[in-house]
């Protein structure tokens, strides 16, 4: 269900509109759900509102295939959820925890307590976006533990409250997120491109797999708060997102990925120039880009893009994935459309 005006709701009166009856469904004994998780070419970074975790822009991703979250739910006798992440027991007080045990408080009812057994092919708050993944898998599960039978656009808007590129990872592919103006965020939902690219490779050089010291809310928030240079930010992601649409659909991967590159680059810039200033990157991070942007001036088309995170993924077409693998033999190539 849509808010037709601009008029203020709570998050909690969204999720009865959205929900109804269904709310108190009875539950499964248990369920579980996969959801991939994706590098944003055109990337989201800035909210415009918190409670519904509304961007202040449009954003558009690729899927990570295979690399993603496995979540198992089920139904226990306890006074409170446990939360299980690659086989260990987090304690409430982690952020991942918290968060994760906050959502299942909105959309549960109270008297239902769960364990939740997430499995992350991808490092945790390491700028790999296991959020996304994490949220997305969590929301298909409950969705079929609950029995809500809910569209695909209002699951995106649920899982965009856990993460906002939790709105992408429900699909595999290029998947667009829409910024929306509605204050209920009933109209900021992503959707899959019905564009496919079985020559194009992302390649992740991990860097790091520790959590990152500022979470990517937090980040956020002093970037806006403290960055001149975010002005101009909005102008420039929502331009680059049509430009990469558009190279998208046209099957120009030169386009494409030289201004998924800049907006990866812009973004870093606005945080670099927060205060206190925010610099996701090590030094072992600046070594690989500099080695990526010689490898193009020796001819090679090979870009790069990069999350809040330390860790560089490389944007390259299929006949050029033996040179890649030879310059760097500790890459991770993942094929998004096999």
């Amino acid at each position: 269900m849509s808010q037709n005006s601009n008029q203020a709701m709570s998050v909690g009166t969204w999720l009865d509109q959205v929900l109804g009856a269904a709310k108190n469904n009875t539950p499964a004994a248990q369920a579980s759900a996969y959801a991939p998780s994706n590098i944003a070419l055109s990337k989201y970074w800035g909210k415009r509102e918190a409670s519904f975790n509304l961007p202040v822009t449009g954003s558009l991703s690729i899927s990570l295939a295979e690399h993603g979250t496995q979540t198992g739910l089920s139904v226990i006798d306890a006074p409170a959820h446990q939360v299980i992440l690659n086989g260990e027991e987090v304690d409430v007080g982690q952020s991942f925890a918290t968060q994760l045990i906050e959502w299942l408080d909105r959309v549960l009812p109270k008297h239902i307590k769960l364990r939740v057994d997430t499995h992350n092919t991808v490092p945790t708050a390491a700028g790999l976006a296991s959020s996304a993944s994490g949220f997305a898998a969590l929301t298909l599960a409950t969705n079929s533990l609950m029995d809500w039978h809910l569209p695909e656009q209002q699951l995106s808007a649920l899982a965009r409250l856990g993460s906002g590129s939790a709105s992408r990872s429900l699909w595999h592919g290029f998947v667009k997120w829409q910024a929306g103006d509605r204050t209920d965020g009933s109209d900021s939902i992503a959707a899959p491109l019905e564009q496919q690219w079985p020559q194009l490779r992302i390649g992740l050089l991990t860097i790091s797999s520790q959590t990152k010291a500022v979470s990517s809310r937090l980040g956020m928030a002093r970037t806006i708060a403290t960055s001149a240079l975010y002005q101009q930010w909005p102008q420039q992601a929502e331009s680059d997102l049509v430009t990469i649409e558009r190279a998208i659909v046209a099957g120009d991967f030169e386009t494409m990925a030289k201004t998924a590159e800049h907006n990866a680059m812009s973004m870093h810039a606005t945080m670099a120039s927060a205060w206190p200033p925010l610099v996701y990157w090590l030094p072992e991070s600046l070594i690989q880009m500099q080695k990526v942007w010689q490898l193009r001036e020796q001819g090679l088309p090979l870009y790069l893009t990069m999350d809040a995170g330390p860790n560089v993924k490389l944007l390259f077409e299929a006949k050029y994935q033996q040179e890649v693998q030879a310059a760097f033999p500790d890459i991770k190539i993942i094929t998004p459309f096999a």
